[in-house]
């Protein structure tokens, strides 16, 4: 298990701050974010790599803050492999070995299972990128770790070996039941390996939760925008009504101050002709922009100086005639508005700055 409590890093120019989590013992848990939301350093910190300024780090209910890297009995996996490139690859599986008594006495298992065997004497310049990874993994993997931390492990993989790469660490963290803190910008890569994530923008946690629960129910403007949420507009709740400038929409209330709504695109439905009359949140406006994007296709209608995006398909599109330029109909059931709150970092920059900030 992992618990990260009230941690704050300050550097020149960047901070975390405010960072509470906890990742359970034997679940697989995702930091999604885009580059420079602090992901890496909070890794960093967490194996020691990087001097805290507040707050403690605690592995299995032990405190780890101030104890160097090698007595932490953590595992890291870098994107870069960082592989010793003077080593043959069984020196560098073995490596870490001679720093940690809780090692494996008998690497051959593992070598056996990430097929290794008929690399341990080869050099790191003459292998794939798919096979120094397996290198990197089994490193990682022969000091015994209770957890094991991957940074963006699969970046620099073309697509075929980043499958199989991807396949194999799914695969050994439900075999082996070790703790997995992985961190990624990719949405698709998280909701394949974990169960749960937490969301950062500048340095700062926004939302913590089931990956699912994430993507479907985004509780703040950066958060909606970073899983794909693309209609976001700042809005006043009255009752069970958003409203968006001129626009009344529909919604389903719940409790919470909310400042904004947002909609998937793919939830925005899209005709030539009026919907029926009965039709929830049925909206009229000129189709702007229609772009290809193979099987399907982005359209941008503007509806009362608003731009709403909507994702068809090409045939379901093509079949019912609309075309740039022309007046459309669009039509958002009540569920699929997502209300949501004013996200931890632009809450803490409005107070610096002295006015509120919404994501637009």
């Amino acid at each position: 298990m992992i618990r990260v409590e009230d941690l704050a890093i300050v550097l020149p120019g960047f901070a975390l701050e405010d960072i509470d989590l906890q990742v359970n013992p034997g679940e697989a848990f995702a930091l999604l974010g885009p580059t420079g939301a602090g992901k890496t350093l909070l890794l960093e910190a967490i194996i020691g790599v990087v001097p805290v300024t507040r707050g403690r780090i605690l592995i299995d209910g032990r405190d780890m803050t101030g104890l160097p890297p090698e007595r932490r009995r953590i595992g890291i996996l870098y994107q870069d492999h960082a592989l010793f490139p003077h080593l043959s690859v069984a020196e560098n599986i073995a490596y870490g070995q001679r720093y940690c008594t809780s090692a494996l006495p008998n690497l051959e298992p593992l070598i056996e299972r990430l097929g290794l065997q008929r690399l341990l004497s080869r050099r790191i310049h003459s292998l794939s990128g798919g096979e120094k990874q397996r290198v990197a993994l089994a490193r990682s993997l022969a000091v015994a770790p209770s957890v094991l931390l991957l940074d963006e492990p699969l970046t620099a993989l073309d697509p075929n070996f980043r499958e199989d790469i991807r396949g194999l660490l799914k695969t050994l963290h439900q075999d082996t039941g070790i703790t997995l803190l992985m961190v990624t910008h990719d949405f698709a890569e998280a909701h394949f390996m974990a169960q749960r994530t937490a969301v950062m923008n500048r340095g700062r946690i926004e939302q913590v939760g089931p990956v699912d629960a994430i993507f479907e129910r985004p509780e703040t403007p950066f958060v909606a925008d970073f899983v794909g949420m693309k209609n976001f507009f700042p809005a006043v709740i009255a009752g069970n009504d958003a409203v968006i400038g001129n626009i009344r929409l529909r919604c389903k209330a719940r409790g919470g101050d909310f400042h904004a709504v947002a909609v998937r695109p793919e939830n925005v439905r899209i005709r030539k002709d009026p919907f029926d009359a009965g039709t929830a949140n049925q909206l009229a406006g000129k189709l702007r922009r229609m772009l290809n994007r193979g099987f399907y296709a982005d359209v941008w209608v503007d509806v009362d100086g608003l731009s709403f995006r909507a994702i068809d398909s090409r045939r379901r599109l093509s079949r019912s005639g609309v075309a740039e330029g022309e007046t459309v109909y669009l039509a958002i059931a009540p569920e699929d508005i997502h209300l949501m709150r004013e996200g931890k970092a632009d809450a803490e920059s409005a107070r610096t700055s002295g006015k509120a900030r919404i994501r637009e």
